[in-house]
């Protein structure tokens, strides 16, 4: 694959104060409103940039490649997300041959993983219907969601509909989970009501939903 322009940027971890990486507990992440499940509010979609693929800011430092320090403790990397205008439709996320993925149901209420894991970039979204997940939709399209895994090189790329690409690595062996999360102006629920049109991603030490099951 051709790239005419791009960046290379590591996705080293980075401190939680500011919910942007480092190291947390699995109850923290999964904590109800105030876990995983709000990210999408807390990391300020729609920021004042929406053309750039931000990366969180940096209140505190924690070494790239830093692991757990406890069995229920999940190190964070960064978290880049990609919003309009830069982000359109057509745009492709390019990740390593292998890939598997696990959709992440009930995102907004009790989140918890699929029974059923598939081989990207097939993936079900968050109406039961499978997609395409390394292609961008149209406005309207049904949220994406899921925790994808099988890297053996940590990376990714965002090849733009206008010709710009974005590299991102990490090490693999700290960070072997990447969250995906596409929310296309599909979700009716507040805060939402169909406004935001981003695709977040972010690699993890761990599952942060491994242990969590559905709601009964």
């Amino acid at each position: 694959m051709k790239i005419i322009r791009g960046k290379r940027e590591p996705a080293e971890a980075e401190s939680a104060d500011g919910l942007a990486g480092g190291t947390v507990s699995r109850r923290g992440v999964l904590g109800g409103l105030g876990g995983l499940a709000t990210l999408p509010v807390l990391y300020r979609v729609g920021s004042t940039t929406p053309a750039l693929a931000a990366p969180a800011t940096r209140p505190g430092s924690v070494a790239s490649g830093s692991v757990p320090s406890a069995a229920d403790d999940l190190v964070r990397g960064v978290e880049r997300r990609y919003n309009a205008p830069l982000l359109t439709p057509g745009t492709r996320v390019v990740l390593p041959a292998g890939i598997k993925a696990v959709p992440v149901q009930d995102y907004y209420r009790h989140p918890h993983l699929a029974s059923a894991e598939s081989t990207w970039p097939r993936l079900a979204a968050t109406d039961g219907t499978m997609v395409d997940a390394s292609a961008v939709p149209e406005r309207g399209a049904a949220t994406r969601i899921a925790m994808l895994c099988g890297f053996t090189e940590g990376w990714y790329e965002l090849i733009h509909a206008g010709g710009r690409a974005d590299r991102v690595t990490w090490d693999a062996r700290r960070f072997p989970f990447l969250w995906f999360y596409g929310e296309f102006g599909g979700t009716n629920e507040a805060p939402y009501r169909d406004r935001f049109y981003t695709l977040a991603l972010q690699p993890f030490s761990g599952n942060p939903y491994s242990g969590n099951t559905p709601a009964k």
